[in-house]
């Protein structure tokens, strides 16, 4: 399963989001730094509305969407890279996740102290991303060190490596983090030996007040500007309101979002885009006992695909039949879809498209 790690200053909302995505109360909040030390984990559900309408075709009940983990990780200081206020460990963490949700504050409550003493979102997100690109550095500096060695025995593919190594160092002292970079198979490979912190992807949550989620605040759009010129995407959400509405019932939390002249949910628009920023698609089976979205890497082929599904089906892969979800939800069963020629018998080469509905031929 993959996982996203939440990041961020102290006391900018990390634990509260981290509440509303999950619908619970299992993280602590407090208005105070380091409430959080150990990690809070939680599996949350991709909202996807095609579910229940193939559960409708196949007359079905059981509706099993996909998931993402996601981990709230302790806020980090400046000096986390040296590590000041626990950074260490948590730089740590950070390296276990697949992509990052960075929240940056821009909400102002005076009940909860913002650690450098005033709102300023473009200062707070260069903190952070100065302290990832610091760790960063200390890795690649270390590995140059042990790949120097090799070097100087005369191993060519430590030469080649060392350019890599250089390159990357290079990038992040003109303040560029890795993933901006273009890089070759080769290069990538070494990369990723090094699980370098900014070289995972990542997408701004701003976290907003509850008055700011009609109209967007200065703040916010400084935010949202500061992403587009660097490439990444952002969403605003409350994660305070948001932490509330996931004690209501769905009806009750789209009719208070609706009083205050917003129609979706912060948190539903959050866990979509972190799911495009994977780079995910979504593909389905269904039966009489369940329908269920299987997310897979955008570019898969029809056996590994198949592989997500049960690991005997990718070895004994024969055929997929195949039908895009809208085709299917039209003519409201995959007999009937056979019988009108709408379903495609599809061979290894295929790469699976988002909203296609598979029927997988195998042997045993």
């Amino acid at each position: 399963m993959l996982r996203v790690g939440i990041v961020g200053l102290p006391n900018v909302g990390k634990s509260t989001l981290f509440n509303a995505l999950t619908r619970s109360h299992q993280a602590n909040v407090a208005s105070y730094p380091f409430c959080t030390i150990e990690p809070n984990i939680g599996v949350i559900a991709v909202p996807d509305e095609r579910l229940e309408a193939l559960a409708g075709v196949y007359h079905t009940e059981t509706k099993v969407p996909t998931t993402i983990e996601f981990v709230d990780i302790a806020g980090l200081v400046r000096g986390a890279s040296r590590g000041e206020g626990l950074g260490n460990q948590f730089l740590a963490h950070i390296r276990q996740v697949d992509a990052i949700i960075h929240i940056v504050r821009c909400f102002r409550d005076e009940n909860v102290a913002h650690v450098d003493g005033s709102l300023d979102p473009i200062r707070d997100i260069e903190t952070i991303k100065t302290e990832l690109a610091l760790a960063d550095l200390a890795t690649i500096e270390r590995r140059k060190e042990r790949t120097a060695k090799k070097v100087k025995a005369g191993d060519k593919a430590a030469r080649a490596e060392m350019q890599v190594l250089e390159r990357l160092e290079a990038a992040l002292n003109a303040g560029q983090p890795i993933r901006s970079l273009s890089l070759t198979e080769e290069e990538q490979a070494v990369r990723n030996e090094l699980f370098l912190l900014t070289a995972k992807p990542v997408i701004y949550a701003i976290n907003v007040g509850e008055d700011d989620l009609a109209e967007e605040s200065p703040c916010a759009r400084h935010v949202h500007q500061y992403a587009a010129e660097e490439g990444a995407a952002a969403v605003v959400i409350c994660a305070e309101l948001e932490a509330q509405l996931a004690d209501l019932e769905p009806e009750e939390a789209r009719a208070y979002l609706a009083e205050l002249g917003v129609t979706t949910s912060g948190v539903d628009e959050l866990i979509r885009s972190t799911y495009r920023l994977l780079d995910l698609i979504t593909f389905f089976t269904g039966n009489e006992k369940e329908v269920r979205a299987r997310a897979i890497p955008a570019g898969t082929r029809a056996p590994q695909a198949a592989g997500h599904v049960h690991s005997d089906f990718e070895r004994g892969f024969i055929a997929a039949e195949v039908i895009p979800y809208q085709d299917l939800v039209a003519v409201g069963s995959f007999h009937k879809a056979r019988e009108q020629g709408l379903v495609r018998l599809e061979g290894k080469d295929y790469i699976v498209q988002d909203g296609d509905v598979i029927l997988f031929r195998f042997h045993l």
